[in-house]
């Protein structure tokens, strides 16, 4: 779902400009990569990216590019800064409670975190919550769908904005990208996601020396 298709909803957030506004509607409109399960080079993702099945590209170890400091308050009023995550994979999963791709993908998400996690595997999962005017609906979210890890709450989507242009960025909710150890964007989908689809993205990141 592209945020020109998202129900427009009213911002309590203070005023937002307008170049601000269409800027953001930009960054977050969905853009095709290409077919399922065909190949397609790109110079503008920091060197090739390949599009696999199901629409997740992915990058070279060699050619990828430094993901942005993500930073703020986060659903639950805690502060989280993804720069302090370096070592692990870092899942990071686009969403609103009003989505219905994001509703279908959460239980998915829900359950590959806990088995990561708890299996003591090197691996953060982050929410990135967009368009929520409240954060009790972002909440109830997580609560319904058991999600426990943070989720940064960015209701005008600004943090979305701080990936560099060109790179395998999240434009779509729902999308997921996932870094490296070293906090490089590695692969990206602009889909919602089943458990098998979730686990092709991080499982090889886990493997890499």
């Amino acid at each position: 779902m592209s945020l020109g298709q998202a129900p427009r909803r009213r911002s309590t957030s203070g005023r937002v400009s307008l170049l601000t506004a269409v800027t953001l509607a930009s960054a977050l409109t969905l853009t095709a990569c290409g077919d399922s399960g065909s190949s397609k080079p790109s110079g503008s993702a920091g060197g090739n990216y390949v599009v696999g099945a199901g629409g997740i590209s992915t990058v070279a170890k060699g050619e990828r590019t430094q993901a942005p400091k993500l930073d703020g308050e986060t659903v639950d009023g805690k502060t989280l800064d993804t720069t302090d995550l370096k070592g692990k994979v870092v899942v990071l999963n686009v969403w609103g409670s009003w989505c219905p791709p994001c509703r279908a993908e959460a239980p998915y998400f829900a359950k590959v975190s806990k088995e990561l996690t708890e299996g003591g595997k090197d691996v953060a999962f982050v929410g990135l919550n967009i368009r929520d005017n409240s954060k009790q609906n972002a909440a109830a979210f997580e609560e319904n769908f058991g999600i426990t890890y943070p989720s940064l709450y960015d209701p005008d989507g600004r943090l979305i904005l701080r990936f560099p242009k060109g790179t395998l960025n999240p434009q779509s909710i729902p999308s997921t990208v996932v870094l490296d150890k070293e906090g490089k964007i590695a692969a990206r989908t602009l889909v919602a996601l089943n458990e098998t689809q979730l686990r092709s993205m991080i499982d090889p990141l886990l493997a890499e020396k």
